[in-house]
This record gives structure tokens, C-alpha cells and sequence, in this order.
């Protein structure tokens, strides 16, 4: 089997881990592969030990058996973006990690145990994790775990539009505002949270709609997983759609984006994250 490790560029603690790691799944046998970035930086690294693993585009890790992530939550999110369905397990080395639950000091044996369950059942132990697709008339952008975010050319005096907003067809609020963000229970603690939106505990099969500086309307909204959530904009003269907050789409008003749960979901290996503890670290 192949393990994929993408670490936190221009960390040495990340780089040290990964290391770490690389040399100890060698040592069972396995094989290992890193993002080139991870690859490029390991080359000189004072930790290595190992023979340098092969790397290769985070694109391409959806071939392995198991993709680790090493850093915050936005090393996860970029691994996500090439793990596809491979199970994705995230070691934190940031203040919060909503997304990554696995402990430093944790990592190497949680990794190799996870790997011998492979070994012996064929499968990793994994949760799905809903994530949200974007998709235009003849456009789609890569699927988002944490949000979708439709708005004007720009934030701020001058920016925005009117945005109407649709719930399985039906009108739910419309005027002017920045934008409008929908975000999944496992966004809801990021940009959805900084934007007034309701925190929804992961367990929760629901999407958050939320409105960004808006003037008026209502207020944010939570609607079944299933429900498509259609954004109209227009009086702009231009748009954006961005996909967590690192994949973008320029758009023409009068633009309608269509959001709804993605096909494939994220399935997220090791242990399962205490989501009030790590509450208590946003304080």
C-alpha cells in the first residue's frame, strides 16, 4: 500500500514530522509519497534519515491508500483538494485544528495503526464529511469542505450586488450585500463563523446560508444537506465564486450559481475531533 504525506510548507516541525513518519512506515514496509513542495524541502531537511520518498502532484494522492496531512486546517483543506475519496487523516500543529484531530506526539503510531487495519481489513476506519459543489451553466469548480462564497467584484463601499437567493426553487431572501456564503457543519466554525453565521455541531446534516454585509434581508439559514441553494447576482459588474476560500471563478452579472452537496464526500480517518474542546481554543 502507498501512504501520501503533505506537511505544512516552511514549517520545521511539520518537515521533522514527516520525516519522522517517512522513516518509520518505510520501516513496516510501506510505501510513502509526498507533495513536491513536502519533497522539494525534505531534500535538506537535518531530520532526514530515509531514503527520499517519491513525490508527486496532491492531485495525483487520490491513488493512495491513505493521505496525512501535517499542520493547520489549511494544509488540510489543500490536501483534501487532491485526496479525492482517499481517506485523509490530519495531524494538528495549529492553535484550533476543527479539522485535524490527531495530537504530534500521537502521529507516527496512530498513522502505522491505521495503516496494519488496512493491512488486515482490506478498508480504513473513516467518517464522511459532506462537501459543497459550485456549478455555473458550463462551469464547476472543485469541491469545497468548508464553504462557497458568491459574491461582487470586491468587499466594501462600491463592491457587492444584489443577490437573490433560492431554496430548492423557492425565494427565500433577496437586496444588496457583498455576497452570500454557504458553508457545511464543518465550515461553520471558519469564514461562516467571522461572518455572523451560526456555529453547527458535525454531526448535523445541515448547509448554512449565510449573508455578507448585507443591508437587509434575513437572517442566516440552515437547510437540509440535500437542498440545492441557487444564488442569483446581478447590479454588479462583476462576481466572484470562491471555493474555500483558495479556488475562484470570475463571473458576469446577471450570474446565477447553482450550490448543492457534492457526490463525493470526504472520508476523514483517526480519531474523532472533541468539537467543544477545540470551541474553547477560539476564545
Amino acid at each position: 500500500m502507498t501512504v501520501g504525506i503533505v506537511a505544512q510548507r516552511d514549517n520545521d516541525r511539520a518537515m521533522a514530522l514527516a520525516s519522522e513518519l517517512t522513516d518509520r512506515l518505510h520501516a513496516v514496509g510501506e510505501a510513502v509519497v509526498v507533495d513536491q513542495t513536502t519533497g522539494a524541502a525534505l531534500t535538506d531537511h537535518e531530520a532526514w534519515e530515509a531514503a527520499k520518498p517519491d513525490s508527486q502532484p496532491v492531485r495525483e494522492m487520490r491513488d493512495c491508500d491513505l493521505v496525512v496531512s501535517i499542520g493547520g486546517d489549511g494544509t488540510f483543506l489543500y490536501a483534501a483538494r487532491g485526496a479525492g475519496s482517499t481517506p485523509l487523516m490530519g495531524v494538528n500543529l495549529g492553535e484550533v485544528g476543527f479539522l485535524n484531530a490527531l495530537a504530534p506526539e500521537e502521529a507516527v503510531e496512530t498513522v502505522v495503526a491505521e495503516v496494519e487495519h488496512i493491512q488486515k481489513t482490506g478498508s480504513a476506519r473513516t467518517r464522511a464529511m459532506p462537501r459543497l459543489r459550485a456549478t455555473g451553466p458550463d462551469w464547476e469548480l472543485s469541491p469545497a469542505l468548508n464553504e462557497v462564497v458568491v459574491q461582487g467584484g470586491h468587499r466594501g463601499h462600491g463592491g457587492g450586488g444584489t443577490l437573490e437567493i433560492r431554496v430548492d426553487g423557492v425565494l427565500y431572501t433577496s437586496g444588496h450585500a457583498d455576497g452570500v456564503l454557504v458553508a457545511t457543519p464543518t465550515g461553520s466554525t471558519a469564514y461562516n463563523l467571522s461572518e455572523g453565521g451560526p456555529l453547527v455541531h458535525p454531526d448535523v446534516a445541515g448547509l448554512v446560508v449565510t449573508g455578507m454585509a448585507q443591508d437587509e434581508g434575513m437572517p442566516p439559514l440552515v437547510v437540509d444537506t440535500d437542498s440545492d441553494v441557487t444564488v442569483t447576482l446581478t447590479d454588479a459588474e462583476r462576481g466572484v465564486v470562491v471555493s474555500d476560500g483558495r479556488v475562484r471563478k470570475e463571473i458576469t452579472p446577471p450570474a446565477r450559481v447553482t450550490l448543492s452537496r457534492a457526490s463525493e464526500p470526504i472520508r476523514l480517518a483517526g480519531p474523532p475531533l472533541d468539537f467543544f474542546t477545540a470551541l474553547g481554543k477560539l476564545g
